[in-house]
Order: structure tokens, then C-alpha cells, then sequence
């Protein structure tokens, strides 16, 4: 095929001539005298009857379709990324044509349409200019992708041509990152007894995942013998459900979701137990711009709509905290709304939210970004809560007791690592990438070392407004669960709070391994935990949910 043979299938597609119900069968139609031919056009290796067993039950709109195939894995990164390049650059054509030009009179209304929501993006005329052709002109235009529906769905078309060309022309992989540690060290010896040593370990793009992220670039996977394939989902309902459907060997998990699971709360009973805390603090709200300046307490929250990236996180339990302490009842003065964390962001660029309490690097992308502001870090509401966490199955741990060992051990040895701050601003580096967080180097190390801007005029540095002490004490569980009852998550029949703490959260084994790293982790398994409006006392748990209902009244 001749390069103006794909030029002209290209130009098909992204023209809008895409009409079959399946982008894949279209272009491959293009393509059927390729005696080459062996792949998919959607970029997996499989033939085209195969493909058809895939699509049964997806979308019939072309764009919908793509968008489904997208998070199912079946488009290459670097088709993807063909097509966000393509995408990006009819966007910077049409934005210098409208405002470099003056050409608004000329423009098609989707000229117009996409100007508009680019200038609404950047917050202005001249910040549009700036960010389309300035040095995070990358991040802007992502951003845009995901935040216009108009472009979003020009990009989805392109994707599926940009897979084809991919495979036509042998267009070779994006290039390699940087070797890391893990890759270009011989993998240790595997512990004694290890039943599996690799790995499938799925996590959200977040920095509460640091330790269980940065130990496959930075090599602590390698150290103790493991080949851990990270595995990026879109939301934490998909890390619950490809949890319960085996499709993983472990989890990044929000630490209540152990809990909610091995009870049956919003969703099948799956015993699943929690190994250790992967982050403390890291979490804080952020409040649209257009509120600047008209947000000062918890009271001036009513009437908003508020994401959360979870029914059962710490996020949702410490918004109703702080919000119920300023006579916000958070189940009729407010909407709170959950929301994948990669998505918060477009949300509220596009109006649909208020404010959010999400993990740090979210919340500092809202600044970053310029379309909202800090106002509160979680580490206020309360020193040292727990928020992400390492958890696997209780049926995988009988099968692999002594994998589960080998992984816990390297994460908790990465959390360590983390922990010194002296290490933060190599891990945002490690964990910046496409394959991890895909997220501005900038933003991350602004949330790791704790040197930040708020949004609001001030530069500050906290550097504890994250931490990675791995340490689970029960105290954690048995707070979480009394939230849960007392926001309706739980009831009360099922709030046996010791025994929900001793047979979930792994403390004993955590300072086992712990030891054996030579660290010195605490010798008790529960504290008392001193929050901003009262202090929970774990030995009377019940008392203090009454004593909240009592004085907050909501």
C-alpha cells in the first residue's frame, strides 16, 4: 500500500466517513489485498472473526465503540498517542486561525465550538494562546481530549485509523523510556518457597500508590526476585470488580475497600485483606476558582457538588467528617458524587463540580491547571490517617502465602524508601511516565516534597502533606467502621469493630516483615487517634459514633 493510499484511508476516517457500527471492520476492509496482513487493525493480534466475538454487546456508535476498545487494552499506547498528535494538531490550526488570525468570521461552528472550549480550559484568550503553544502544551491538549465532548469524539475516530497505520506500516513502538532499575537489573534470587514470581498488581494513577508504583522502576520488586507487571485501572469499581473476578494477583486498594468488601457492602462478600498502608495523608480539597475567595469554613459548602473517588474511602468518610462539623448534612445540603480521579479534573473544567476531596496529585493538577484552588489538606482534619493500601484476596493468600510475603516485604521496603524525603524527588521522576501516573513531573513533585502553590496567592511547604509509614494499625479499621455506620455505609448489625480489625488489617504480619527489613515498627497494634474536632478513643468505639451524632447533629 502506497503512502498516499493511507493518506487518503486516513483522511476517510477523520473526515467522518466512518458509518459501520465497527471502526475495526471498516478499515481492515481498506486493507484486504495486504498480503503482509496478519493483525487486527484495533492493534491486538487476533483475526478479524475473533475481533467480532469481542465487539458482541459494544456500543453501535463508532466513537463509543473505540472509547470501549480503548479501556479494554485492545488499542496500542502508540496509536493512541498517533492519534492524540493528530488530534492536537487540528486543535493548534484551529486556535491560531481564531485568534491569530481574526478569522472568526470564516470559522465552521466546530471551529468556533473547540476555540471556545479551549479558552474556557485555560481561563482566558491569552492563557489559551499561551498553554496551546507553550512548554505543557501537551498536558493542555489532554486535558481538552478529555474535557470537550466535541473533540473527544474526533479524537475516538482517529484512534482507529491511527491503529490501522500503525499496523500497515510497521510504524515502530513509541520509543523506550528511560531504563530504570528493575529493567535493566537481573532480577535477585526469589525467597525460598515463592510460589509465583510473576505478578499482576493493579493500581489507580495516583501518588497514594507511590510504594506500590515506584518499587517496579526503582527495582524493589527485582530486589526480593519478583516481576510485577502493574496494571493501570480506570476507577476503583474496576479494581473491585477485576478483584472478585480473579483477574488479579493483588491490589492497590483505598483502605476502607477491604473492609467493605470481606462484609458484602456494595457489592458480592469477598474476603479480602489488607497488608499494608501504602500512604498517610496525601489526600485535600480543592474548590472551583469561581468560589475564590467565598470558601472559608465548612458551612460555605452547601448547595455544592462535591467529588469523591469512592463510596468507601477515606475521601468520602473525611468530607462528611469535616462537613458534618460545620452543620453540613452531607446527604441533603450538598451532592457528593463519585468520580474516578482522572476524571475529576475535567469535571470541574467543565463546570460539573464544586469542589472534590481527592488523592493530592488530582487536587494540585486543579491548580496547576488554574481552575481551582487548595482549600484544605486532609493531614489538618487528621495527622497521619491512613488513605491508599496493599491488599490481596484471602483465597490468593491461601494459595501463595509465601508470594504474598515476598511482595508485601518489597513494598513495605519501597514505603520505607519513600518515606525519607532525601527520595522524593527521584520517585517523581520514576513514577511521572505514560505507564504510571501520566502526570507533569512538576505536579508530582510539588505533592511529594510538599513545596506547592495553593491557588490562592501563597507558596508553602509542608513537607509532611504526604507520608509512607506502612504501619496498619487497627485504630484505622475500627474509626473506618464507625463512620460507616454512622453515614448509613454499614449497619450496625454487621459493626463488630474488633473483630473486623483483627481478621482484616494484617498488623502482626506487617511488623513481622518489617522487622526483618531492620526497621523498627510499634510494638502496639491500636492507638488513640486525635483528629481536628475530637479524638477516637478504639476500646469504645460504639460511644464515640453516638457522641458524633450527638454534638454534630448530622
Amino acid at each position: 500500500m502506497t503512502s498516499n493510499s493511507i493518506e487518503q484511508m486516513i483522511a476517510s476516517a477523520i473526515g467522518n466517513n466512518v458509518n459501520s457500527s465497527d471502526p475495526c471492520s471498516y478499515f481492515s476492509s481498506q486493507v484486504n489485498n495486504v498480503s503482509s496482513w496478519n493483525a487486527c487493525p484495533c492493534g491486538v493480534n487476533h483475526s478479524i472473526d475473533e475481533h467480532q466475538r469481542v465487539m458482541e454487546g459494544m456500543p453501535e456508535d463508532p466513537a463509543e465503540l473505540v472509547n470501549d476498545l480503548i479501556r479494554m487494552g485492545h488499542y496500542s499506547d502508540h496509536a493512541q498517542l498517533l492519534a492524540q498528535s493528530w488530534e492536537t494538531n487540528a486543535m493548534k490550526a484551529d486556535l491560531w486561525q481564531l485568534l491569530e488570525q481574526g478569522a472568526f468570521a470564516d470559522a465552521t461552528d466546530g471551529q468556533k465550538r473547540i476555540c471556545y472550549d479551549l479558552i474556557k480550559l485555560a481561563g482566558g484568550v491569552e492563557e489559551a494562546f499561551s498553554a496551546a503553544f507553550g512548554p505543557q502544551a501537551q498536558e493542555f491538549f489532554g486535558d481538552a481530549l478529555q474535557s470537550s465532548t466535541f473533540r473527544r469524539r474526533e479524537f475516538l475516530i482517529k484512534v482507529a485509523a491511527a491503529a490501522a497505520v500503525v499496523t500497515l506500516t510497521g510504524c515502530p513502538s513509541a520509543p523506550p523510556e528511560t531504563p530504570s532499575r528493575a529493567t535493566t537489573n537481573t532480577p535477585n534470587t526469589p525467597p525460598a518457597g515463592v510460589e509465583k514470581t510473576s505478578l499482576k498488581v493493579g493500581f489507580i494513577p495516583i501518588t497514594c500508590a507511590t510504594p506500590i508504583i515506584m518499587s517496579e522502576p526503582l527495582g524493589f520488586y527485582s530486589k526480593y526476585g519478583l516481576k510485577v507487571e502493574l496494571v493501570k485501572m480506570p476507577s476503583w469499581a474496576a479494581v473491585r470488580d477485576s478483584a472478585i473476578a480473579g483477574e488479579l494477583d493483588a491490589y492497590h486498594m483505598l483502605s476502607p475497600m477491604p473492609i467493605s468488601m470481606s462484609l458484602g457492602l456494595g457489592s458480592t462478600a469477598f474476603p479480602v485483606k489488607l497488608a499494608s498502608i501504602e500512604n498517610v495523608n496525601g489526600q485535600a480539597i480543592a474548590v472551583a476558582k469561581q468560589h475564590l475567595g467565598k470558601v472559608k469554613d465548612a458551612k460555605d459548602f452547601k448547595g455544592f457538588s462535591i467529588g469523591v473517588p469512592f463510596a468507601f474511602s477515606m475521601h468520602n468518610l473525611l468530607l462528611r467528617y469535616y462537613l458534618a462539623s460545620g452543620g453540613i448534612n452531607p446527604d441533603k445540603d450538598v451532592q457528593i458524587q463519585v468520580i474516578p480521579p482522572p476524571d475529576a479534573i475535567a469535571k470541574m473544567t467543565a463546570g460539573q463540580l464544586d469542589a472534590y476531596l481527592m488523592p493530592d496529585n488530582v487536587v494540585q493538577r486543579a491548580v496547576f491547571n488554574k481552575i481551582g484552588f487548595i482549600h484544605l489538606l486532609t493531614k489538618d482534619l487528621w495527622q497521619g490517617h491512613p488513605c491508599c493500601a496493599f491488599a490481596a484476596s484471602q483465597k490468593w493468600i491461601d494459595t501463595n502465602p509465601n508470594t504474598y510475603r515476598a511482595v508485601n516485604k518489597a513494598i513495605i521496603d519501597g514505603a520505607s524508601y519513600a518515606n525519607n524525603p532525601k527520595n522524593r524527588e527521584e520517585i517523581a521522576k520514576a513514577i511521572a511516565g505514560k505507564n504510571y501516573l501520566n502526570q507533569p513531573e512538576a505536579v508530582l513533585k510539588a505533592v511529594l516534597t510538599g513545596k506547592f502553590e495553593d491557588g490562592q496567592g501563597n507558596t508553602l511547604d509542608i513537607p509532611d502533606r504526604i507520608g509512607f509509614d506502612p504501619y496498619p494499625w487497627k485504630s484505622f479499621a475500627k474509626w473506618i467502621s464507625t463512620q460507616a455506620v454512622r453515614w448509613d455505609l454499614m449497619p450496625k448489625d454487621k459493626a463488630d469493630y474488633t473483630t473486623i480489625a483483627d481478621q482484616i488489617y494484617q498488623t502482626d504480619l506487617a511488623r513481622e516483615l518489617a522487622k526483618e527489613l531492620g526497621q523498627t515498627p510499634p510494638t502496639e497494634n491500636e492507638r488513640i487517634e486525635k483528629l481536628k474536632f475530637d479524638t477516637f478513643d478504639p476500646a469504645k468505639p460504639e460511644a464515640y459514633v453516638e457522641e458524633q451524632m450527638k454534638q454534630f447533629k448530622a
